[in-house]
């Protein structure tokens, strides 16, 4: 039989497999075992839906601006021309463009992190499908991304907006922010996560539809958290 490392070791005397956390106690789990990491890990939240995946009327996808922000710099293209660039400069978009922007990701030149156009780019953005989609930074107007206003997309993207899909088991992941941002905001982040989940309940969707909740952090466990201890 394998030794377990230091590491295991610590995880399986600290952590509870079979106990819902408080969202505080979950974090004071999980930042005494980031101690041990020597870079700062993100905390990170799964969300386990009552739905069928399989069904496009239950895929879940949107994007939530956590009140919080995520702690990350957020670099931001924005296809887009005329009045509106003129927009998006202004709002903070790193950078812009149109078909010149196009080129620019051919080249392999994908120097960001978000990606925002207007509906009349996506005759441009939507030849570059096979080079944006596989990253996740196809435009896509069920997550703001495809919008006519660019000065709020691009506001949103910056504060710490996050994007968010149903994988296959019906499970969306998202990052609430890092272990140094204080119980006090990854609760709030949480909480207005869980809060717009409940807003887009696909209403096919039958049973019970918040089932699980976790937190994680990049190389910790998952603690299950009590969803009554959940503000929502």
């Amino acid at each position: 039989m394998a030794k377990l490392s230091k590491r295991q070791k610590l995880i399986r005397e600290k952590v509870d497999a079979s106990r819902a956390y408080s969202v505080e106690g979950a974090y004071a789990v999980l930042t005494e075992l980031a101690q041990n990491v020597n870079f700062k890990e993100s905390v990170d939240v799964s969300v386990n839906l009552g739905v069928d995946a399989r069904k496009s009327d239950q895929v879940v996808r949107s994007s939530t601006v956590l009140p919080r922000g995520t702690g990350k710099e957020v670099r931001v293209a924005v296809f887009t021309q005329g009045e509106n660039a003129d927009k998006a400069k202004a709002a903070g978009a790193d950078v812009v463009g149109m078909d010149d922007l196009a080129e620019e990701v051919k080249k392999g030149n994908l120097d960001f992190d978000v990606v925002i156009a207007t509906p009349d780019a996506m005759r441009v953005v939507g030849q570059l499908g096979q080079i944006l989609g596989p990253r996740g930074l196809m435009p896509n107007p069920k997550v703001g991304t495809v919008t006519p206003d660019v000065e709020t997309a691009v506001g949103n993207a910056k504060a710490g907006q996050v994007r968010y899909r149903t994988d296959k088991n019906g499970i969306i992941h998202a990052p609430l922010g890092n272990v140094e941002f204080g119980v006090d905001a990854i609760r709030e982040n949480l909480e207005a996560l869980i809060i717009d989940l409940k807003k887009i309940k696909p209403s096919t969707s039958k049973g019970v539809y918040l089932r699980k909740v976790s937190l994680s952090t990049t190389m910790g466990p998952g603690l299950s958290i009590d969803l009554s201890d959940l503000r929502i």
